[in-house]
């Protein structure tokens, strides 16, 4: 793809969303029409004559709304959280999974649902363990300096699989009948059933860790530069990527707490993202938002609609994303080759 600059990126991808958005409410077992969905929407504002059934009015703002609000917070935040650290580590093979933040995060809630702690405690757990990840991966990464590609990847790899391993003791000591099936169905990734508990639950942390970023974007682009030559425009890289890697963890343990692990979304479209608007944060940061949004909830409708019995997000976005990654290595091999 050949990136364009007068291309309006971000007006796109508002309307993809958009359509997307409609789209999701005309998919499924009770379909709901565009205009039907408008005026049911606009009956909450606007004194409306309903002219549409009762049913189609409780699909549309009990079943339908919290799902797809759902689905676009979770794919916006894992598509930035994935952008940000990508940023960050100065690579586009870096992302939520490959660092290992999905699995601590996954691992800090599988444990706060064992040990049957308080429904606040699931996301906060999550985002303990997600911190500890990223930490030790960063840490691993930098006694590898003369190639920092290798230490990510095999930093990732190795806390993934220690993290794994935690989760997998986990389930073996969980009780079978209660604790254990709910702890494996939440690993695969999938948000059936949300409501808008779910959305109160996801809501404040995405939003406290979105509009951080959002004001910090233009900065952002500083982390590209050298140490040095950071500091004598009198920028505190430091502080930038504390705060930057703080947000993008809590933007992935917030889904983790609510979808459990929802691999590849991280990697895959800011990569897409920076494809069509540029390495420009300024433009990539919000068009990521929309994308992953536009792009998880078009996969959440294909997810409870192909089959009787739902896929699990996390299975589709994998098929998706396992390739991706792949496509990045072989390219990443074919630069160090030339």
């Amino acid at each position: 793809m050949r990136r364009s600059e007068n291309f309006p990126a971000l007006p796109f991808m508002i309307i993809l969303y958009i359509l997307v958005f409609i789209l999701s409410f005309s998919i499924g077992r009770f379909p709901v029409g565009p205009v039907e969905l408008i005026k049911i929407l606009l009956s909450r504002i606007f004194p409306l004559t309903p002219d549409w059934t009762a049913q189609a009015e409780s699909v549309v703002f009990n079943i339908r709304l919290p799902r797809i609000i759902v689905s676009s917070l979770i794919g916006a935040g894992l598509s930035l959280s994935g952008l940000i650290f990508q940023i960050i580590f100065r690579n586009p093979m870096v992302s939520p999974d490959v660092l290992g933040t999905s699995t601590g995060a996954g691992f800090g809630a599988s444990l706060a649902l064992l040990l049957v702690l308080p429904s606040f405690s699931v996301p906060l757990f999550a985002f303990i363990m997600g911190i500890a990840a990223v930490l030790l991966v960063w840490k691993i990464a930098s006694k590898v300096p003369s190639n920092q590609v290798l230490g990510l990847i095999l930093g990732g790899i190795m806390i993934s699989s220690l993290f794994q391993s935690g989760t997998s003791f986990i389930k073996l000591v969980a009780d079978p009948e209660d604790e254990l099936p709910s702890i494996t169905y939440f690993l695969m990734g999938s948000i059936a059933g949300a409501g808008m508990d779910e959305v109160k639950i996801i809501i404040i942390p995405m939003i406290v860790s979105i509009v951080p970023i959002l004001l910090l974007s233009w900065r952002m682009n500083l982390l590209s530069l050298p140490e040095e030559e950071a500091r004598s425009l009198g920028v505190n890289t430091k502080a930038i990527r504390a705060i930057a890697v703080a947000a993008a963890t809590l933007m992935t343990a917030s889904t983790v707490a609510v979808a459990g692990v929802v691999g590849w979304v991280g990697l895959v479209i800011p990569h897409i993202t920076r494809m069509i608007v540029g390495p420009d944060a300024r433009k990539a940061i919000p068009s990521s938002l929309f994308l992953g949004a536009a792009f998880l909830t078009a996969v959440d409708t294909v997810s409870r609609s192909v089959t009787y019995s739902e896929i699990p997000i996390g299975i589709l976005t994998s098929f998706i994303g396992a390739p991706f990654f792949l496509y990045l290595i072989m390219k990443e091999g074919k630069k160090n080759e030339a």
